[in-house]
């Protein structure tokens, strides 16, 4: 069972950036596709970006290309999301997901993914 825990949201001015990160708990995790995912109030939960268990594939939602970057060091188990130009259109719970499927490729939908965190809010002012 492979645990995760995200950190580094919080409060941000428009413009403004913020690194997410998603911490395993199992080495298994360098084997595991990642993804993240947000989900405002009132909204469904949407991908944001997803990465291969390498790293060397990388998927983004259109809404965030050219400004969020997803990485990931295996060496630490940890997944990260780079968030620059941020808007208050991405305010929302942010998810980090890894899935059981081949880790050859990225996922860009919720079921495909086993293992969820607890969220971490960001909050974007305008």
């Amino acid at each position: 069972q492979v645990q995760l825990v995200e950190s580094g949201g919080g409060l941000v001015q428009a413009g403004g950036s913020l690194r997410l990160s998603c911490a395993a708990s199992e080495r298994t995790f360098s084997n595991k596709a990642t993804g993240w995912f947000r989900q405002a109030p009132g909204k469904e939960r949407e991908f944001v970006a997803g990465i291969t268990a390498g790293g060397s594939k990388t998927s983004y939602n259109d809404s965030v290309k050219g400004r969020f970057t997803i990485s990931r060091d295996n060496a630490k188990n940890t997944v990260y999301l780079q968030m620059n130009s941020l808007k208050p259109a991405d305010t929302a719970v942010y998810y980090c997901a890894a899935s059981d499927l081949p880790g050859s490729y990225y996922y860009t939908v919720s079921y495909e993914y086993a293992y969820w965190g607890q969220g971490t809010q960001v909050t974007v002012s305008s």
